[in-house]
């Protein structure tokens, strides 16, 4: 990942305070840098529905190419800015792009929104690393990306793109997509309802550095989400919800949890995925340092179930178990063996 390259380079960024919008910016062609051949931005972008998606893989070789890490890590930057240009003018003249020193922003906010809401993500991000002490960490390198699309049909368009064509997905306002530059999306509403959506996806930002399961991932960013931001009022009540658990997690269903495929449900499956996760999240993280050790050592392959032994001295079927009031506990432990696919990393 960009994001990842990004943390091992020194230097400093070409960095801008400015809102620009596709009349006074044109798209560039080309990336140069010194002791390098230019990058010819336009052979390495395509067009996948209406939005231009570029091969970061022929990007980041294109950096490493290039002599200086001071100058590796001016280039990725400028890859970004390029890329978001091209974005910008394909969404169209209502779309501004702002920079500050730590995020770029691509939306149609007011003026005085979009600067809030880059304020936001600078002061959240900081807040992220304080919630998540000894888990999350911040790339040294590189701005977060946030791009706030008008409404619901181009959002659902372009991430449609990172989804299998003949699949389905949940709704949702927001997502933080990982392939290839690491960004967040969202949709246009008003301040207050973007703040959780960047809350949430700035924490899986913070810990994509970790080879976690979805579940623990999704967890720890609904928990951030509840603790940093103004959460409306819930749809059901706690009593509703525990009902909705007990008439819907089986042994299949739970696997699909633990492999993190029911995230991906359309149904009610993929509301209760996130909740169970946060009420785990919220039951293990009591004994904070030991919480910490389990995190970091969690693997995606058994969702994390060596590491909650190691660390927690806690299995998870019977953690699970006890939530959902099921017996035997053994039954409802990770068992990889019977998931039919890689398991997901999680950050949706």
């Amino acid at each position: 990942m960009l994001k990842l390259l990004r943390s091992l380079l020194p230097g400093n960024s070409r960095d801008t305070e400015a809102a620009t919008s596709p009349a006074e910016v044109k798209p560039p062609a080309e990336i140069e840098a010194p002791g390098a051949n230019s990058f010819d931005l336009l052979s390495h972008l395509s067009n996948e529905g209406g939005f231009p998606i570029l091969d970061w893989e022929a990007a980041l070789a294109w950096v490493n190419s290039i002599p200086t890490a001071k100058e590796r890590g001016l280039a990725l930057s400028d890859l970004e800015r390029a890329w978001l240009r091209h974005m910008q003018a394909a969404l169209g003249p209502s779309y501004d792009l702002r920079e500050t020193e730590e995020a770029f922003l691509l939306s149609t906010l007011e003026p005085n929104v979009a600067n809030a809401t880059l304020a936001y993500v600078s002061k959240t991000l900081k807040r992220v690393v304080r919630v998540l002490d000894g888990i999350a960490k911040v790339p040294e390198w590189g701005k977060d990306i946030l791009i706030v699309f008008e409404d619901d049909e181009p959002y659902y368009q372009y991430v449609a793109h990172y989804y299998a064509a003949d699949g389905e997905f949940a709704a949702s306002s927001g997502m933080f997509i990982s392939a290839g530059c690491g960004h967040f999306v969202t949709i246009k509403s008003d301040l207050r309802t973007i703040e959780p959506v960047v809350a949430h996806e700035l924490t899986h930002g913070c810990v994509s550095h970790l080879p976690i399961p979805a579940w623990l991932n999704e967890g720890l960013a609904v928990s951030t989400e509840h603790r940093l931001s103004p959460q409306g009022p819930p749809p059901f009540t706690p009593q509703q919800m525990h009902a909705k658990h007990l008439a819907f997690w089986g042994k299949t269903e739970i696997q699909e949890f633990w492999s993190g495929k029911s995230f991906l449900r359309p149904d009610d499956g993929n509301m209760l995925s996130y909740d169970l996760a946060r009420i785990l999240v919220s039951q293990l993280s009591k004994d904070w340092q030991a919480f910490r050790v389990f995190v970091l050592n969690a693997d995606l392959a058994d969702a994390g179930s060596a590491s909650a032994k190691e660390h927690l001295k806690l299995d998870l079927g019977a953690a699970v178990s006890a939530i959902l009031e099921r017996e035997p506990p053994g039954s409802y432990a990770p068992g990889p063996a019977e998931w039919h696919t890689s398991p997901e990393r999680g950050g949706f």
